[in-house]
């Protein structure tokens, strides 16, 4: 089993660059101009949304990521630190499970991100005009708008699919979909779902989750939590 994690290590890290990029700490940004929409109430909470003015915010938090693939497990704990000077670091406080996995992809995963941010990324992973066309829906059985979202290009960090906003204020809740390109010819597809909460009244990811399937090693599933004690250099109280 060694030897076939091992030979994996290139459709693994490839699948890695697209995950990282999609694990940017900054928040989403859409930007839009005047739409057709079929469903007023969505349309409302979309133009709620595009109207605020979207910025990077500095952070501390710890991370959970947990990953599993062909039968080994692997977990680590995080602490990270975020500025916009600079960019993200990181700290591995506690880790079990496979080795490889913990070096070759949850480490990994991090380094990416590192990275990604260090030259700028975000404009290439934005959910924006640039990026993106976008189509309100409706609102669903939660009770949240829905927009769907398609690329205007196949990137393997971008995400085709939906993002769900609370429809009194704008809120962004859920981004759901699929990468737009698969990251190698080893991985047949991978779904994202971010989850976001206000936080100090701002606006942050608090969860993801992807699964990809890999051809000949089967489902690999990553997942990362985030749980904030500083935003903007403020204390954030406790939450659920």
């Amino acid at each position: 089993m060694r030897r076939s994690f091992a030979s994996a290590d290139a459709r693994t890290l490839t699948w890695l660059r697209a995950v990282a990029a999609i694990t940017m700490t900054t928040p989403l940004v859409l930007h839009t101009s005047a739409v057709d929409v079929p469903e007023a109430a969505a349309a409302a909470a979309m133009q709620k949304f595009l109207s605020r003015s979207i910025v990077a915010h500095d952070y501390r938090a710890s991370r959970r990521l947990e990953a599993s693939g062909s039968g080994h497990r692997a977990w680590l704990d995080v602490e990270t630190d975020f500025t916009r000077t600079t960019g993200l670091r990181y700290e591995v406080i506690a880790e079990g499970g496979s080795g490889y996995i913990r070096s070759r992809v949850l480490r990994s995963l991090l380094d990416e991100e590192q990275r990604l941010i260090a030259r700028g990324g975000q404009a290439l992973v934005a959910v924006s005009t640039d990026n993106y066309q976008f189509r309100p829906e409706g609102i669903n059985q939660e009770g949240l708008a829905v927009v769907e979202m398609h690329p205007l290009r196949k990137d393997r960090s971008l995400i085709a699919g939906r993002i769900f906003l609370t429809p009194a204020d704008g809120d962004l809740v859920r981004v759901e979909g699929r990468l737009a390109k698969n990251p190698s010819f080893w991985t047949r597809r991978v779904d994202v779902i971010r989850s976001y909460r206000r936080i100090n009244g701002v606006l942050m990811p608090v969860s993801l989750e992807t699964t990809g399937q890999l051809r000949l090693l089967g489902s690999s599933a990553l997942r990362m939590t985030y749980r904030y004690s500083h935003i903007d250099e403020r204390p954030v109280a406790e939450y659920p």
